[in-house]
């Protein structure tokens, strides 16, 4: 018996009436009556593996040059697709438009509607990014076009580059220079794919519900956002009063404000320094080498300022410097990215009742008669980061907000604590419907990965 021979009885083999795939020494896979194995997995036996190029034709596209933004740029008609621009969804929109001239003149292609986009570079995050023209447009030179015959249903195809993503990135870093993919690797690209169209067409439509779902989820999500970032400006700065505190009003109902260094507040609120609302030395517990504690790094903090997830350790692995909280401690990021992007976190999310931090975080532990919730709301406001931002210290890369300038930020406050009670509940109760909104999105997106596992395999059939 020749090598290849037994290779191959190594691998194929016939067992109670089953194909099975695999050695005597590896796990065995059964194949099912009605699938085959193919050299991109079990599919069903009516189906087809085909290279991208088999069933379409691909272009890519370039950049006219920005020397020349009147001639090539202003007031453009045409679409102009970037890596930027794609969403791994529908393309319906860009931000870049050129003119017919720049069209003529660079040899631009304009791709039809149905076109599907993949990216070739720029950076793991963004290759194998996809979008599916629903706009006729040009292109980039990071881009690879891909226009699909009549036998194939382009959003089946979008559908499986975006499960395949992963694979783009094993593709790319074995690239010798900057990771990327090309443009041959995009046309050699094998998928399986049903013979018939309809079937095509109908695992495309049910996946086109659920992403309908997650859009329609997002869209939601980024709403109450915005309500709670308008909520927020309102309350925060005492131009609306929730009630009982809205007793001082004039008599036909406006509010009664005095004139501070900020402008005009309410007349029973006072302008303060931040650093009046919490302690400016925080004592620690005594602990054991051996109690367990809770450690939050930088990672471990969300860009909507909520602690995502934290570990458990000993305290004797605890570092010295490392920043020491409790439960309802507020932790500021110090650092000039996550503060820019809204790191930090309100530590009563976190079950244990003592806990430290990376170096990174300031603790803010409210005074006795402040609430602390609505100590946190206030460190989450857009004017609070971005005015903050000018106080960073360090060289470049390195800059950090000093402890003092969060002592020293001027801020106009209730100093009533059921009133500060009052506003963090309504806070909190817009936050509590975006978590149960995000919740809701999260698992929408797990259902698409297991729709898209069962049926852009064939292991669920649709027709």
């Amino acid at each position: 018996m020749n090598n290849k021979v037994a290779e191959t009885r190594a691998k194929y083999f016939v067992k109670d009436g089953v194909a099975v795939v695999g050695g005597m020494n590896s796990e065995l896979q059964k194949v099912p009556r009605g699938y085959i194995q193919s050299e991109v997995g079990i599919v069903p036996a009516d189906w087809q593996v085909l290279d991208i190029s088999q069933f379409s034709k691909t272009g890519s596209g370039t950049t006219p040059s920005r020397a020349q933004e009147e001639r090539y740029f202003r007031n453009g008609e045409t679409h102009w697709v970037k890596t930027t621009d794609l969403n791994n969804s529908v393309v319906a929109n860009t931000e870049d438009m050129v003119t017919d001239l720049a069209v003529k003149e660079t040899c631009l292609q304009v791709y039809p509607i149905g076109t599907v986009l993949v990216a070739m570079y720029g950076g793991f995050n963004q290759i194998g990014r996809t979008g599916l023209l629903s706009i006729p447009a040009a292109v980039n030179q990071a881009l690879v076009a891909v226009q699909v015959n009549k036998h194939v249903d382009s959003r089946y195809l979008l559908n499986m580059l975006n499960y395949k993503v992963e694979y783009w990135k094993s593709v790319a870093s074995s690239s010798r220079k900057d990771p990327n993919i090309t443009s041959s690797d995009v046309k050699n690209f094998k998928l399986a794919l049903p013979k018939l169209r309809q079937e095509q067409t109908a695992i495309a439509n049910a996946l086109s519900d659920v992403d309908a779902l997650i859009t329609s989820l997002e869209k939601l999500i980024a709403k109450k956002r915005a309500i709670k970032t308008a909520t927020m400006q309102q309350l925060l700065t005492g131009k609306k009063r929730l009630p009982p505190f809205d007793i001082l009003n004039n008599k036909d109902g406006t509010p009664r404000y005095k004139q501070t260094e900020v402008g005009e507040i309410p007349e029973d609120w006072d302008v303060v320094g931040l650093g009046f609302l919490f302690e400016s030395n925080i004592n620690r517990r005594r602990l054991s080498g051996q109690d367990d504690v809770t450690f939050v790094g930088m990672q471990d903090v969300t860009e909507g300022a909520r602690i995502a997830s934290s570990h458990k350790i000993k305290y004797a692995e605890i570092k010295s410097g490392f920043t020491y909280f409790e439960k309802n401690d507020v932790l500021v990021a110090k650092i000039t990215p996550c503060f820019e992007n809204g790191k930090g976190g309100y530590a009563d999310v976190i079950a244990t009742q003592v806990g430290f931090g990376s170096t990174e975080f300031h603790v803010l532990r409210a005074k006795a008669g402040v609430d602390s919730k609505y100590l946190y709301y206030f460190t989450n406001t857009t004017r609070f980061r971005s005015e903050l931002e000018g106080e960073m210290v360090g060289s470049a890369g390195h800059r950090r907000v000093p402890f003092s300038s969060l002592q020293k930020y001027r801020i106009t406050v209730t100093l009533n604590p059921r009133e500060q009670s009052a506003i963090a509940n309504v806070l909190s109760d817009i936050d509590k419907e975006i978590d149960a909104l995000e919740n809701r999105l999260s698992k929408t997106q797990q259902l698409k990965q297991g729709m898209m596992q069962e049926l852009l395999t064939g292991r669920t059939r649709l027709l």
